[in-house]
C-alpha cells in the first residue's frame, strides 16, 4: 500500500539522497511494485555481486528495486529500512547486520502490513514472512568433514564468524558434529576457538596472529567459518611457513577463495549457489507484495533456528542444498557452472598444470 503524505515528507527531506545499485529516491507510480533492498554491507565479497543480481531481476520482472547498504552499522540499517517504508515499499528483502537489531524493523514493517524476506541470515522476528537461506548447519558439517578429512587429531583452532550474525552459531553447530567425537576421543584438542567480528579478514589475520603466538605455531588444523575469515587466517599462516601445510575451510567459493584452492592454500570451500537464492527472493517478494501464497515453505521454530529456547514463534523458512568443494571437484562444481572464470581461478597456475578451458 503507498503512502502518498509520507512520500510527500521524504521526497521534501530526503529528495537529494542516493540510493546504490540503480535505485530511485522517489517510489514508484501506485502500480508498480516496490521492492526495498537492505545489505548489512558491500564489504563482504557476495552481496555486491547479489545486490546488482537482485536489481537486474525486478528490472527485469517490472518492478521498482531500492537498494541501501548499512556499512555494519545495525542502527542505519534500521533507519534505511525505515525510510523505505516511508517511501512506499510495497515489500522488504533485508540481509541484516545484527539478527536481533534488525527484528524491530520487521515489526515495524509488520505494523505497516509490509511483508519482510531475511536474506540468508535469520532476523529474529516472529513477524517475518519468509526467511530463504541455504541448509547452514550443513555448511559447519562440509566445513569440518573437509579439514577433519585431512588431519584429524591434534590442535585445533575454531574460528568462527560474526557472533551478530546468526548464520555463524549454525555453521559452528555443524562443526562441532564432526570435531566433536573428535574431541571425545581425546584425538583433537581445540586450543583456541574465536567468532571474527564482522566477518573481516583483517580481524582474522589478528586472531590467527594472536593464535599462532599463544601456541608457538604448534596448530593442526583450522575451521574457519567463510572464505573471507580463512584467507585473513591464511595470511598470518603464510607468514610462519604454515599456509598449506595445515588444512583450512572456506565458505562462499568466492574467487579468491577458489584461486587460493588450486593454488594449494585453501583446503575447502562450501558452494553456496547464489545464482539460485536471488531469483527465488526476488519471486517470493513479487508474490508476497501482491498477497499471493508462496509455494514450498516450511515453518521452523525460533527456538530450532537459533537453538535459543527463550525465543518464541515460528518462521517460515526455505533452505537451498549445498555442496562440498575442494581441488577434486572445484573445476566441475564451480567452473564448468560457470560460478567463476576459469581464466581468473587459474591465472597463476602453469598452463600444463591446468584442467582443460571450458
Amino acid at each position: 500500500m503507498k503512502r502518498i503524505l509520507f512520500l510527500i515528507l521524504i521526497v521534501s527531506l530526503f529528495g537529494t539522497m542516493a540510493f546504490a545499485n540503480g535505485g530511485s529516491d522517489t517510489a514508484a507510480a501506485d502500480n508498480t511494485i516496490v521492492v526495498g533492498v537492505s545489505f548489512s554491507d558491500y564489504s563482504t565479497d557476495r552481496w555486491p555481486r547479489e545486490a546488482a543480481l537482485l536489481t537486474d531481476l525486478g528490472q527485469k520482472a517490472g518492478v521498482q528495486v531500492i537498494t541501501q547498504v548499512a556499512n555494519q552499522d545495525p542502527k542505519l540499517q534500521n533507519d534505511q529500512i525505515e525510510n523505505m517504508i516511508l517511501q512506499g515499499a510495497d515489500v522488504l528483502i533485508i540481509i541484516a547486520q545484527d539478527g536481533d537489531a534488525a527484528a524491530s524493523a520487521v515489526d515495524a514493517a509488520a505494523a505497516e502490513g509490509i511483508p519482510t524476506i531475511a536474506y540468508d541470515r535469520l532476523i529474529k522476528s516472529s513477524n517475518l514472512s519468509a526467511y530463504l537461506s541455504f541448509d547452514n548447519v550443513e555448511v559447519g558439517r562440509a566445513q569440518g568433514r573437509g579439514v577433519t578429512s585431512i588431519v584429524d587429531s591434534g590442535n585445533f583452532v575454531m574460528l568462527g564468524g560474526s557472533p551478530t550474525d546468526n548464520n555463524a552459531t549454525l555453521f559452528r553447530q555443524g562443526q562441532m558434529e564432526v570435531v566433536q567425537p573428535l574431541v571425545d576421543s581425546g584425538k583433537v584438542t581445540i586450543v583456541a576457538d574465536q567468532w571474527v567480528e564482522n566477518w573481516d579478514p583483517a580481524n582474522a589475520l589478528k586472531n590467527m596472529e594472536n593464535i599462532l603466538t599463544a601456541q608457538s605455531n604448534n596448530v593442526d588444523a583450522v575451521v574457519a567459518s567463510n572464505d573471507g575469515t580463512a584467507l585473513g587466517a591464511l595470511q598470518a599462516m603464510k607468514a610462519q611457513g604454515l599456509a598449506g601445510k595445515v588444512p583450512i575451510s572456506g565458505q562462499d567459493a568466492t574467487l579468491a577463495g577458489c584461486k587460493s584452492i588450486v593454488e594449494g592454500e585453501l583446503t575447502m570451500t562450501v558452494f553456496k549457489d547464489v545464482r539460485k537464492l536471488s531469483p527465488m527472493a526476488m519471486d517470493m517478494a513479487i508474490a508476497l507484495a501482491k498477497g499471493e501464497t508462496v509455494p514450498g515453505l516450511t515453518d521452523f521454530t525460533l527456538a530450532q533456528l537459533t537453538l535459543d529456547d527463550t525465543l518464541k514463534g515460528s518462521v517460515p523458512c526455505l533452505f537451498l542444498d549445498v555442496v562440498q568443494v575442494d581441488a577434486d571437484n572445484l573445476y566441475d562444481e564451480v567452473i564448468l557452472t560457470g560460478f567463476q572464470p576459469y581464466d581468473e581461478v587459474y591465472r597463476d597456475i602453469p598452463e600444463g598444470d591446468r584442467p582443460p578451458r571450458p
